[in-house]
């Protein structure tokens, strides 16, 4: 992916974003064609025109090999190699798993709980872990449109990425979430897995109408896949919208409707005061019925952020600004880096003698 400065007539010049995979490369001069409409909407996540089309060079050779479409059936679908179809070099190792084996899997719902839950598991594991970002297609579908990740992966807090569904761009393909998470273990080799969509979530206000509805999916499959799920609370306290306040009503609903199946549900060691009404929510909820809640400090997490100077926001907002929020995923990274190595050395004790 390339900024790009274009002109538009009429209008003082703007930045766009060109995804030379998609389109070809551009250069100074050529005409293109743009959708403007992120900036006409004056959109936060994504608010930069797009290129679709090289006019001036229209043709791009399209030699990659695979032949899985994502977004399919509209004119900027893209060919990818997935890791399950018979051309990929991995095909057969991710075919063949049938089970995860316990693996613990950290599920989001936003873009930017990645990092914290990241920082949370290499501080529990240790930094030689590897750790496995499945990007589903919940928001943004380029992985390339995420600079987070290129942070995240060059400073060692992520060691591979697979973009599943219409999302592409990972260093694997895959066709769904369940072959991702098979992806995962066969050819990305994780010790512990993030799942969480990418910049940008879609939401309604309603109940059911918001892409984050999908971490109840998810643990679905983590558990279909015998891995052991772990789910990140979306919490706030600077967040002014009410539905939002404490425990967002996204968790509520994706934990308490949208998950026929157990989860970990981690919260973070927080003030007693913020921690109390945590409590009655999840009271409220009845969410202890249906998963298995644990409380764990978040704090080693946002210290590691913090000594490899990653600056990461959500909805604006810093880690001073709304710390509950980045302790929830910080937590939820740890207690999986935890759970990693209980399940490492329970396999160095199950491996048999040479």
């Amino acid at each position: 992916m390339t900024f790009v400065l274009v002109e538009i007539p009429g209008e003082s010049p703007g930045r766009a974003y060109n995804y030379d995979a998609v389109t070809g490369p551009v250069a100074e001069g050529d005409e293109v064609l743009l959708n403007t409409t992120a900036v006409a909407k004056n959109l936060g996540t994504g608010g930069s025109h797009f290129v679709m089309a090289n006019i001036t060079s229209p043709e791009k050779e399209m030699l990659e090999a695979g032949h899985i479409m994502k977004l399919r059936y509209s004119p900027g679908q893209v060919k990818v190699l997935a890791a399950e179809e018979p051309e990929s070099h991995v095909s057969d190792m991710v075919n063949q798993i049938e089970s995860l084996s316990g693996l613990p899997v950290v599920i989001g719902t936003l873009h930017s709980m990645v990092a914290p839950a990241a920082a949370g598991i290499k501080a529990a594991l240790g930094m030689e872990s590897r750790v496995v970002y499945i990007m589903t297609d919940g928001a943004a579908l380029p992985l390339w449109l995420s600079d987070l990740v290129y942070e995240l992966n060059q400073k060692g807090l992520i060691d591979a990425t697979i973009t599943c569904g219409h999302a592409f761009g990972g260093d694997w393909e895959t066709i769904n979430i369940y072959t991702a998470l098979q992806a995962a273990v066969a050819a990305a080799k994780a010790d512990a897995v993030i799942v969480a969509m990418g910049p940008g979530i879609v939401g309604s206000a309603s109940k059911y109408g918001f892409t984050g509805v999908e971490q109840g999916e998810i643990i679905n499959a983590v558990n279909i896949l015998a891995g052991e799920p772990v789910a990140i609370p979306r919490i706030s306290f600077a967040d002014r919208r009410e539905r939002h306040r404490g425990i967002s009503h996204h968790t509520i609903t994706a934990l308490g409707t949208i998950a026929l199946t157990k989860s970990t549900l981690v919260f973070p060691r927080l003030p007693d005061h913020l921690a109390s009404i945590i409590r009655e929510q999840v009271k409220a909820a009845r969410l202890a019925e249906k998963h298995r809640l644990v409380m764990e400090e978040g704090t080693p997490a946002l210290d590691l952020l913090q000594q490899l100077g990653v600056n990461v926001k959500s909805m604006g907002r810093t880690v001073k600004d709304d710390p509950a929020f980045f302790l929830a995923a910080g937590a939820a990274g740890i207690h999986a880096g935890k759970m990693a190595e209980k399940r490492r050395d329970h396999t160095w004790r199950m491996a048999p003698e040479q």
